[in-house]
């Protein structure tokens, strides 16, 4: 009898994590969904389909070329964008708004939204506004946020304010599509 207590003990001793640090990632294992499997070429996560359309931007392009001479052409939409981001991810007061979020993909469909709005050949193939924004929670103050690190990232790239401005007044109607509390 004894050998059979002493054997089952040894067998659920076997069982447990014999440390804090095991114990602690073998709870973790169990609560954390897997790492989503990202595209090997691109690198992003992907989504659920949806139709493209440069319709999904979220306004017109500008005409002519002069939006996308004033952004110096794509290398410059491209690094205002990744500014753009870095500051709002590196941003206390809406960092966590980026957590959960696929900053590959983000980075792209932003440069690709932008460019198309200045004007400089690209196509948006990103979802609409509504659809991309609706279970993030946004405020008006992160919103706010939000543009002033656009503004930022705009003035590092020695944008004049005359075409930041013209360029905010395209993306200022989106508010009521990416805006939901």
């Amino acid at each position: 009898m004894i050998s059979l207590i002493l054997a089952l003990a040894l067998s659920a001793a076997q069982d447990m994590p014999d440390t804090p640090a095991a114990e602690a990632e073998a709870s973790e294992a169990t609560t954390m969904p897997p790492e989503p499997q990202r595209d090997p070429v691109t690198g992003e996560v992907p989504v659920d389909p949806y139709e493209m359309s440069n319709a999904n931007a979220g306004s017109k392009p500008f005409a002519g070329s002069g939006m996308r001479d004033a952004f110096h052409g794509q290398d410059g939409i491209r690094r205002v964008v990744n500014d753009m981001v870095d500051l709002s991810v590196a941003d206390p007061r809406i960092s966590e708004v980026f957590v959960s979020h696929d900053l590959v993909r983000l980075r792209r469909t932003l440069f690709e939204q932008f460019c198309y709005i200045l004007n400089a050949g690209c196509d948006y193939s990103g979802r609409d506004m509504v659809s991309s924004h609706k279970d993030l929670g946004l405020q008006i103050d992160d919103l706010n946020v939000l543009v002033e690190n656009l503004q930022a990232a705009m003035a590092k790239e020695k944008i004049s304010f005359a075409a930041q401005n013209r360029f905010l007044s395209k993306l200022a109607p989106m508010k009521r599509d990416v805006v939901t509390r």
